[in-house]
C-alpha cells in the first residue's frame, strides 16, 4: 500500500516540477495551487519534496530542481530578503538547504543554513527570553507572542549548534522548548496555539489562539506540531521531559480522532456536515509518531501502540485524502486546512501536508527520516 501511494506521490511531484519549472506552490481555495515566487513561509516544503523524491527514485530531475530551488533560498536571504521577519525560517531552510547539505555535502549549503540560523536568532528577545513568532520587536500585538509551530523551527538552531559549536543557538532552542512545554501544553496534554509574555521582562500573560476555534480550544495542527516538535527536541537534547511531552501530545491527538481517522481542523469545534478537516495535521502527527518510535527502545510497549496508530492514520490518509495519479490535480492530499476562522484555505491542498505525507511514506518504505537532523544520529 505504501509503495503504491509513494509512486503516485513522486510521479505527481515530477509532473509539477515539469509544468511549473522555477515556481513554488502557494495556498489557494480553488483546489489548485497558486504557483509563484519564493516569498511565503511554506516554500521549503516543496524543495523538501524534491529532495525526498530524488532520494527515493534517484531521478536527476528531482535533484536538479531541488538545487535550483536552493539557489532561490540563497537569493532570498542575501538579496531580496523578502518576507523573512518571522520565526518560520526553519520551515524555509531546513527541508531545503539543510537537506542539500545532508544529501550533497555541499559546503556552500551548510554555510547558507548557518546564516539562516543566525537570521532566526534575530527573533530572540533577551529581555523576555523567547523567540518572538511574528512582527517586529515591540509590536503592540505580537511583541510578546510565541506559537506552538516554533517547535518545528528549533531544529535549525539545534543543528547550527552542532555544526558551529556556538552555545547561544542551543541555549535559545532549549529555553524556547522549555517555555513551550510549560506554557503552550495544558494539564490535559492539549495545547494552546499561542501564548503571550510581557515583552519587557517575560512575565507570562496568558494563552490564546490565532488559527484555532477559540482561545481555549485545541487546534489540531498545533497539536501535531507539538508531537513532532517535542520529539525532535528530545532527539537533540535527550531531555526525557520532551519525549514524555511528545508521547502525551500524541496520545491526546489519537484520542480525539473521528471514526474515519481524519481530524477536524480543531478538536473542540462543533461538528457539522461541512466542518473542515485537516489532513495536514494528521500527516504531521504521523511523522511525529514515527519519530517517537525511532527514539524508543525495542520492546517498549509505546512502540507497538504508535506503530498501529500511525499505520491506521496513514492508511486513512491514503484511502480518504490522497489524490489519484491521473486525476489532473496538483496536490497529494485533499482536505487540508490553513486558516479556517479567517476563511483562507478551509478545504484544499496544503504544501506542508503534501511534504509530511511524502516524508511519512518514505519513512515507511525506506526507513529514512526527513531533514530535521543529521541522519548519522539515527
Amino acid at each position: 500500500m505504501w509503495e503504491q501511494a509513494l509512486e503516485t506521490a513522486w510521479k505527481k511531484t515530477a509532473s509539477n516540477i515539469r509544468n511549473f519549472e522555477g515556481l513554488f506552490p502557494h495556498i489557494t481555495s480553488d483546489k489548485r495551487y497558486d504557483w509563484g515566487e519564493n516569498q511565503d513561509w511554506i516554500e521549503g516544503f516543496y524543495t523538501g519534496m524534491a529532495w525526498l523524491c530524488y532520494e527515493y527514485t534517484g531521478m536527476p530531475e528531482f535533484r536538479e530542481s531541488a538545487l535550483q530551488q536552493v539557489e532561490s533560498f540563497r537569493e532570498r536571504l542575501h538579496v531580496t530578503k523578502r518576507n523573512l521577519d518571522h520565526h518560520d525560517i526553519g520551515f524555509l531552510y531546513q527541508p531545503s538547504v539543510v537537506a542539500s547539505w545532508i544529501i550533497e555535502r555541499d559546503e556552500s549549503a551548510r554555510q547558507l543554513a548557518l546564516e539562516a540560523a543566525e537570521h532566526l536568532m534575530q527573533r530572540w528577545r533577551p529581555e523576555g527570553k523567547y523567540l518572538q513568532a511574528w512582527g517586529r520587536k515591540g509590536d503592540p500585538q505580537n511583541g510578546g507572542r510565541i506559537i506552538i509551530d516554533c517547535l518545528m523551527n528549533l531544529p535549525l538552531l539545534y543543528w547550527a549548534y552542532e555544526q558551529s559549536g556556538e552555545g547561544r543557538y542551543l541555549e535559545a532552542a532549549v529555553i524556547q522548548a522549555d517555555k513551550s512545554r510549560r506554557y503552550l501544553v495544558r494539564g490535559d496534554d492539549s495545547s494552546y496555539h499561542t501564548f503571550y509574555f510581557r515583552p519587557e521582562d517575560g512575565i507570562p500573560v496568558g494563552g490564546g489562539t490565532h488559527q484555532g476555534h477559540h482561545d481555549g480550544s485545541t487546534w489540531s495542527r498545533g497539536q501535531a506540531w507539538a508531537v513532532y516538535g517535542f520529539a525532535l527536541s528530545y532527539r537533540y537534547t535527550r531531555n526525557e521531559a520532551y519525549l514524555d511531552t511528545a508521547i502525551r501530545a500524541a496520545r491526546y491527538f489519537i484520542s480525539r480522532l473521528p471514526e474515519d481517522g481524519i481530524p477536524y481542523w480543531d478538536f473542540d469545534v462543533e461538528i457539522e456536515a461541512d466542518t473542515p478537516r485537516d489532513s495536514s495535521a494528521s500527516a504531521i502527527a504521523v511523522c511525529g509518531m514515527l519519530e517517537i518510535i525511532s527514539l524508543l527502545e525495542e520492546g517498549d510497549p509505546t512502540r507497538a501502540e504508535f506503530e498501529a496508530a500511525a499505520d491506521d492514520m496513514l492508511k486513512a490518509l491514503t484511502e480518504r485524502c490522497a489524490t489519484l495519479a491521473d486525476d489532473g490535480t496538483e496536490g497529494l492530499l485533499k482536505h487540508g486546512s490553513y486558516y479556517v476562522r479567517g476563511g483562507r484555505g478551509p478545504d484544499d491542498f496544503m504544501i506542508w501536508g503534501d511534504y509530511f505525507y511524502l516524508e511519512a511514506l518514505v519513512r515507511k518504505v525506506k526507513g529514512k527520516a526527513g531533514y530535521w537532523y543529521e541522519r548519522q544520529q539515527v
